[in-house]
């Protein structure tokens, strides 16, 4: 049994194959936090220091005890109203404008499995035999007739503890909720760093290590999405903590809409980490009998530093976020058409596309914008989702089939949520853009957001969606949204706090429905780039492109930041056109191959007919040699070998989870005059081992190579790539 309660000490206990969490109701009820950290045994009690820290510290009124005070023991679920002055997870008002609740615990229940979410993504249970199970614990409070039921999700074998909670209004009158965190983790004393991952458009993720001191450190995204700027993922670790030593826990938002990711040091040097929506523009009536679910955070623990904390996620997120048929079948390689024409395509134009893409071993082609209403730029056309058959020169059918023809799969973009003002749509449905009446909209990229809080919309939407769908054989969707949401007023909204949760449970209302209907179809996520790669999404879209930026030199960077979360099978990389549109640079051919095989979305973003033979070639060969070492890719475990940011050269490893394959690959990134001799060297191949090295025809030592390394070429230049395949002589 993972979770377990003794009656007689209040006490629950989760386990987990290397992590204990355990917390207390207490004689008063309240739910106190006591451990998270290596597995032990035991009643961990102890941890909890009681004193008389003066008044200011404030005790509840039936306590009558000045050494207990909400305001400093360790908290599960912090309310505001008890005492407790940090920052809390749930801010009630009541019908007379009255802030402040008291939660106490009345019950638990126990059971097999894994809970769901009605309308929201969440960790799920794969096999009968995974051993996983829910605890729930609820508390109320009886003034208030409110009811939060938290909920653990254990799933022992992968080290992963799942939170949601479920508050409810169980009294007589409305109240309002003012804040709706999901979880925290008291830490009652140590010296840590925080972890987190912030960027802009066409350079997301990228990672910011801090000192934790007295205050608050936030992060978190007032944009209706989870943003470029900042992903719903944050570390805590010891200070020294490294790769592979060390404490960390890291918790991850299954949620693609705004959040606040906080850690606060109070004044007795304790630390609060914490997960939830921002509380930004967010005020959610419930009247007597309704709900409000905040989303799941999934947390998981290390004592082996970092890498251990990412190998745990990867495995929850490949095997447990990500569902269908695609989570664990090869992605086909495409050939988009956006950076190869933009908007000036036709039938013709694509076709040779196909072709080309054919001659080279690309397996599926993708339209992208341009091919609908009358889409001539982005200024007009969003939300008229019928097919341009003059710009296509025939119906749709009639280009997938050829491109079918040619041995390719056939795939389009779309940006549903999104409406142009010269648009078909907008004319006819005003009221379904989300606008301020009165006031003039702020414009992203020249369109405005629907309002997919509303049922009709989304019903329009899946009308238009189905009409394409149904009309060729489309086995991919590149879903897009480009812009943050600013005017947040809904016309149907009874308060308008809650347009944008009620959008984003929208979103996934209709992202579902499309995937009941094509249960076979491979969406991949996409928002301006990385602005919503969260583990929301990746319920619906096993993969999403990692960045608007395809530079090689950029992704490097993009794509480290991404795999402390996130698991490379889920990362959509593509070979690009140089010099880079968006940065200008230059890099090889071969090293923009090298760096996009690291992504599971494997794939090309150029004319491949403007190609010289060499580089045709070059393609032909990066092709065959990602279909060898795909497998490691989307399943191997992920190894960091040296930071992007900080090293002379960038590497990183997969390895098979039983070490009998991996893949290394490097790239230079800085040269100097006569320099110094630059190694790579890998981690997780099985000691004492001997293992051949495919493209070298070479047999090295696993314990000489993970101690010393392999040597690059002394005087290689800039972005000189190399890739090693190992394979494990048994016998």
């Amino acid at each position: 049994m993972s979770c377990a309660y003794d009656a007689e000490s209040g006490l629950f206990t989760i386990h987990t194959q290397n992590s204990t969490y355990q917390m207390v109701a207490d004689e008063h009820r309240y739910l106190l936090h006591l451990y998270y950290g290596a597995r032990t045994e035991g009643d961990l009690r102890y941890l909890v220091t009681y004193a008389d820290r003066s008044g200011m510290c404030a005790s509840p009124h039936d306590v009558q005890d000045r050494t207990y005070s909400l305001d400093v023991l360790p908290q599960e679920y912090a309310f505001q109203g008890g005492g407790d002055m940090r920052s809390p997870l749930l801010v009630v008002r009541d019908a007379h404008g009255t802030f402040g609740c008291d939660l106490r615990y009345v019950r638990h229940e126990i059971r097999d499995g894994k809970y769901a979410l009605k309308g929201l993504p969440a960790v799920y249970s794969d096999t009968e035999d995974d051993g996983a199970q829910t605890l729930s614990i609820t508390l109320t409070d009886a003034r208030l007739g409110l009811e939060v039921e938290l909920l653990y999700g254990v799933l022992p074998k992968l080290d992963i503890i799942t939170r949601a909670a479920i508050i409810k209004n169980a009294g007589a009158e409305k109240i309002v909720i003012k804040r709706a965190q999901t979880a925290c983790l008291d830490m009652v004393h140590g010296t840590f760093d925080a972890i987190t991952f912030c960027g802009r458009h066409a350079m997301e993720r990228r990672p910011s290590r801090r000192h934790v001191g007295h205050g608050s450190l936030s992060v978190g995204s007032r944009r209706g999405m989870s943003s470029n700027q900042y992903n719903p993922l944050m570390i805590l670790c010891d200070r020294d903590a490294t790769e592979t030593s060390g404490r960390a826990w890291s918790m991850s938002f299954v949620y693609s809409g705004g959040f606040l990711a906080e850690i606060e040091m109070d004044q007795f040097d304790q630390v609060r980490m914490q997960m939830g929506l921002t509380d930004e523009q967010f005020s959610y009536p419930l009247k007597p009998g309704e709900q409000l679910i905040a989303p799941e955070v999934i947390l998981t623990y290390s004592n082996a530093g970092l890498e251990r904390i990412s190998h745990n996620l990867h495995r929850c997120m490949r095997k447990h976020v990500c569902r269908g048929p695609w989570r664990d079948r090869p992605r086909p390689i495409l050939i988009n058409s956006w950076e190869a024409a933009y908007f000036d395509f036709n039938g013709d134009s694509l076709a040779r596309l196909a072709d080309k893409a054919a001659e080279l071993g690309i397996e599926m082609l993708v339209m992208d914008d341009g091919w609908f209403g009358e889409r001539k730029d982005d200024l007009r056309a969003l939300g008229d989702w019928t097919v341009n058959e003059q710009k296509l020169g025939g119906p749709l059918r009639q280009l997938a089939d050829y491109v079918n023809s040619v041995g390719l799969k056939f795939g389009i973009w779309v940006e549903p949520e999104m409406v142009s003002e010269d648009s078909d749509l907008f004319r006819a449905h005003p009221d379904w853009a989300l606008s301020i009446p009165g006031k003039d909209p702020v414009l992203g990229r020249d369109q405005l957001v629907l309002d997919m809080s509303r049922k009709d919309v989304r019903d329009n939407l899946f009308e238009q969606l189905c009409g394409i769908l149904d009309q060729a054989n489309i086995e991919y969707v590149k879903w897009d949204y480009n812009r943050s949401i600013v005017d947040v007023y809904s016309r149907l909204a009874e308060d308008q706090g809650r347009v944008l949760y009620d959008y984003v449970l929208g979103l996934y209302d209709l992202l579902e429905r499309i995937i009941q209907r094509y249960p076979t179809l491979l969406i991949e996520g996409c928002s301006a780039g990385g602005g919503r790669f969260d583990a929301g999404m990746l319920y619906y879209t096993p993969q999403i492109w990692t960045s608007d930026n395809t530079d090689a030199h950029d992704r490097m960077t993009i794509q480290y930041g991404t795999s402390f979360g996130y698991p490379c099978s889920s990362m959509g990389a593509h070979v690009s056109a140089c010099p880079n549109e968006i940065n200008g640079r230059e890099v090889p051919l071969s090293c923009r191959g090298t760096v996009a095989m690291a992504g599971g979305g494997f794939g090309y973003e150029l004319d491949l007919l403007e190609l010289p033979e060499r580089a045709c070639e070059i393609i032909k060969g990066q092709v065959k040699r990602y279909h060898e070492i795909e497998h490691l890719v989307r399943e191997g475990l992920y190894y960091r070998l040296s930071s992007p940011l900080t090293d002379a050269i960038a590497a990183w490893g997969y390895v098979a989870e039983d070490g009998s394959e991996a893949l290394v690959s490097a790239v230079v990134m800085n040269v100097e005059g006569y320099g110094v001799a630059n190694y790579v060297v890998p981690r997780g191949l099985t000691r004492g081992a001997l293992y051949h090295e495919e493209y070298s025809d070479t047999v090295y030592a696993a314990d000489a190579i993970m101690d010393m390394g392999i040597p690059l070429p002394v005087g290689s230049a800039p972005y000189m790539s190399r890739m090693y395949h190992f394979v494990r002589i048994d016998g």
